[in-house]
């Protein structure tokens, strides 16, 4: 009789210092899974910052029947190499599985690399116990696992998607398995003790360009009121938190199916940020508004996009430019700080577009000077890595550089690691960018962030925000943005705090 599987799960380093960990939720869900006919430990390279060494030496010490890794796109994909090919060199004969955004879009550049057995795609909280199982047992198949992609010969398998759950057991996450969970909750601008959490999974809208649609294909499941309820009263009054970042997708689905969530975060009254959307918000009705502001809901990160409403529709974003005007508005009557994204320098009319942007988030300043603003480039998905029913649909325009030659994008994770593919994943740069529009870009957000300090900077000291405020305002106001020197001078004594880079 074989005995319960146990497996190690590795969250790779992807954050700067141990100060901005927060809860890796993804592994705490599958470790919650695993458990029911096994047993895992974790190993957060977020606190554990010599993650190799944490990892083979958890190896060394135990019995391990696989080893799950989580992969983003970006900066964690070099260390998850890393962990991953010493783990194949120590510990051969141990199956390595990824899971994650990045083996979910980029499936089989993950499997193309020698130290990745498996590819989970999508939630893998069903299908990683079944592949331990599978493992131990002749029985089932691997070709009968949903969400699986594996190796078959020379060849690779895609197994049939698998359709999404969000079981409950009763149980809160296993936090004890972090060790210190408190250590994980964060000085934030909303409290001194903030906790990450997802209460929802998924996105019901299909955005081009978004890895959430790619990953989830359209589908969201919202909690249950109970089970909200018994995760933030255990973060509140085990752990000690004051405030919950919610890395839900989307926070605010439908209106009838936010009640009674939002009559619970009343109850708590724990100050929180979410995403959200500009038109769902405008749909709350006044009450559902009323539970909203007894929530303490302090900031909501709305995905604006652009000004463009042909771009906004050629994208699938749902949504209007004139509900990114109106919502800013609403907030600012609520008492909720409105932190927009827009991606910039899309690849057609690239400087037009990123003019037209600027202008646009202008108009947003003057109606709600509170609106935050976040400053992406426009770097869309490859058509292979959107959702099996996307693909071929309203196929974008093929993808030129600078030269008219097509984007070739990375068939391997070693390349995938090069600076200009994490700049790629990160919305930083594209390769369709010149020069001297990502120096226009990146003069215009300095601009822009030191005439408006985001109140979520706690470091630097108001009379350093004031007089930066100050000193850019001129620039603000006659559209000077080209080489701000004094401002960037002024930058390296102050440094500002940069949301897209340091997170809420």
């Amino acid at each position: 009789m074989s005995q319960s599987p146990n497996t190690l799960l590795i969250n790779p380093t992807i954050t700067t210092s141990r100060v901005n960990a927060r809860f890796p939720l993804s592994l705490l869900h599958l470790s919650a899974a695993l458990d029911k006919h096994g047993s895992s430990e974790i190993v957060d390279g977020n606190v554990d910052r010599d993650l190799v060494d944490a990892s083979l030496r958890k190896l060394e010490q135990g019995r391990f029947d696989a080893v799950g890794v989580s992969v983003m796109g970006g900066p964690q994909v070099a260390p998850a190499i890393e962990v991953s090919k010493a783990i194949r060199e120590r510990f051969p004969a141990t199956p390595i599985i990824w899971g994650g955004y990045f083996p979910t879009l980029h499936t089989e550049t993950a499997l193309a690399a020698p130290y990745v057995d498996y590819a989970i795609r999508g939630e893998g909280k069903e299908s990683l116990p079944e592949l331990l199982n599978a493992l131990q047992n002749p029985e089932p198949a691997l070709a009968s696992i949903s969400g699986l992609s594996w190796k078959n010969g020379g060849s690779i398998v895609h197994n049939p998607n698998r359709h999404f759950a969000l079981p409950d057991d009763g149980h809160v996450l296993p936090y004890d398995k972090l060790g210190d969970p408190r250590r994980y909750l964060a000085s934030t601008f909303l409290g001194r003790h903030t906790a990450a959490h997802q209460a929802a999974i998924g996105c019901r809208f299909r955005c081009t360009f978004c890895g959430v649609a790619a990953m989830f294909g359209g589908t969201t499941i919202l909690p249950a009121a109970e089970r909200l309820e018994r995760d933030l009263s255990y973060l509140k009054y085990e752990l000690g938190a004051d405030s919950v970042l919610y890395f839900d997708n989307n926070f605010f689905d439908r209106e009838a199916d936010m009640i009674p969530l939002l009559e619970v975060m009343a109850k708590l009254e724990m100050p929180w940020w979410c995403f959200a959307r500009a038109d769902a918000l405008l749909k709350l009705s006044e009450s559902t508004w009323k539970l909203v502001r007894k929530s303490r809901l302090k900031m909501a990160y709305i995905g604006a996009e652009s000004p463009n409403g042909q771009m906004l529709k050629e994208i699938r974003k749902g949504t209007r430019p004139d509900q990114t005007l109106q919502v800013v508005e609403l907030c600012r009557r609520n008492g909720v700080i409105p932190e927009l994204s827009f991606m910039v320098a899309p690849p057609q009319n690239t400087e037009e577009e990123t003019e037209h942007t600027f202008e646009f988030i202008r108009e947003m300043k003057r109606i709600n000077p509170q609106t935050e603003v976040v400053v992406y480039i426009y770097t869309p998905l490859p058509e292979s890595s959107r959702h099996e029913k996307d693909r071929g649909k309203r196929p974008a325009t093929p993808l030129l550089d600078l030269n008219g030659e097509p984007v070739v994008f990375p068939t391997t994770p070693e390349e995938w690691t090069q600076r200009q593919w994490v700049d790629y994943a990160c919305h930083v740069d594209a390769p369709w960018l010149t020069d001297k529009l990502r120096q226009r870009i990146h003069d215009f957000v300095t601009v822009l962030r030191c005439r408006y300090p985001t109140v979520q900077d706690l470091r630097s000291p108001h009379w350093a925000k004031r007089s930066l405020s100050a000193m850019a305002t001129w620039r603000y106001r006659y559209r000077c943005y080209d080489r701000p020197w004094e401002l960037n001078l002024a930058n390296r004594l102050v440094r500002l705090r940069i949301p897209q880079v340091s997170g809420a």
